[in-house]
């Protein structure tokens, strides 16, 4: 996490409650988007190393998100969240519980009433974070169980996820030329994999290769873990008729889910900011934002979804 980024974590016995205040270095659609969609969840709540996967998720008042953390062991715990409230972008409540893969509550096990409030800063979002609990002894049972390392673990989760895969983006390109550009995500293996298209097509790495170690020291994000300092960060091929290859690692570490037809993207980079809207606002009709088009802390107006077809796009307007 930037050191410069708010963060307070407050135990208050008296109400029973958890206070977190957590700031990040986005914009509020973003963030919205990374504690509402599903898909974004998986890849950041579980505390390393642990990951996330959901099995559903109603994201409406009166829905529900059914999930489970899963060690590496494979040893599943399923948890759940029923919706209570919800303003679009502003916040939203639910009642938190351990439960079967069913949904059926753990009553042995604290429930947890959990209130976000989202506000949009200057160039940052700020999460207030209130979690609630029946009695003083299911606070301290928490506690005890180290959630205040595994959730402020799992926010540092979202920092880095969001530092690997955009920091490098806006460094790739001298001017606004469009091109388009396939974005490719593998478990671990994604040096394994441009080597051998490096053979197959005969040219070289733009920049070389980039790694996770090479993650600044000073962006004030937490270390990397060893099992993935090597792992490939971003990496650029010419193949054919100018067009670019691009990768990055999505290891389970860092709590990616990889699974056939995730894993790849059209990345289009417009030359102007209202070509970039117009091609999100018409490829995407019909089909699933994952990412609103928006104003990136890292420079760019981007934006990711799935179209009516199942094909995964990401829209990217560099600014120079």
């Amino acid at each position: 996490m930037n050191s410069l980024l708010q963060f307070d974590f407050i135990v208050n016995k008296e109400t029973n409650t958890v206070n977190v205040t957590r700031e990040f270095a986005a914009n509020l659609d973003l963030v919205w988007e990374a504690w509402t969609n599903p898909e974004i969840l998986d890849q950041w709540w579980a505390p390393k190393p642990y990951r996330n996967q959901t099995k559903s998720m109603d994201f409406r008042e009166g829905g529900m998100w059914l999930y489970a953390m899963i060690s590496p062991e494979n040893e599943i715990h399923w948890c759940k969240n029923d919706y209570h409230k919800i303003i679009h972008q502003s916040m939203f409540s639910g009642l938190d519980a351990f439960c079967d893969e069913n949904g059926t509550v753990n009553t042995e096990m604290p429930r947890t009433v959990w209130t976000n409030v989202f506000t949009e800063k200057e160039n940052t979002t700020l999460v207030n974070i209130t979690a609630r609990y029946d009695q003083l002894s299911d606070l301290e049972k928490v506690i005890e169980m180290g959630f205040q390392q595994g959730f402020t673990m799992a926010l540092e989760n979202l920092d880095q996820y969001l530092e690997a895969q955009f920091r490098l983006r806006k460094q790739k390109k001298s001017d606004i030329k469009a091109r388009v550009t396939t974005y490719l995500n593998f478990p671990g293996n994604t040096e394994e994999a441009f080597l051998f298209y490096k053979s197959v097509f005969k040219s070289d790495f733009i920049n070389g290769i980039q790694r996770f170690e090479d993650i600044p020291a000073d962006a004030g994000h937490p270390p990397v873990a060893d099992a993935i300092k090597k792992m490939v960060l971003h990496v650029e091929l010419p193949i054919l008729g100018g067009h670019i290859l691009m990768g990055t690692d999505a290891p389970k570490e860092m709590g990616f889910t990889l699974t056939s037809g995730n894993n790849m993207h059209i990345c289009l980079e417009p030359e102007t900011r209202e070509e970039a809207k117009r091609l999100f606002d018409e490829l995407s009709a019909g089909g699933q934002v994952s990412m609103p088009l928006a104003d990136m802390f890292f420079g760019a107006y981007f934006g990711e979804f799935k179209d009516q077809f199942g094909i995964n796009w990401m829209i990217n307007h560099q600014k120079i």
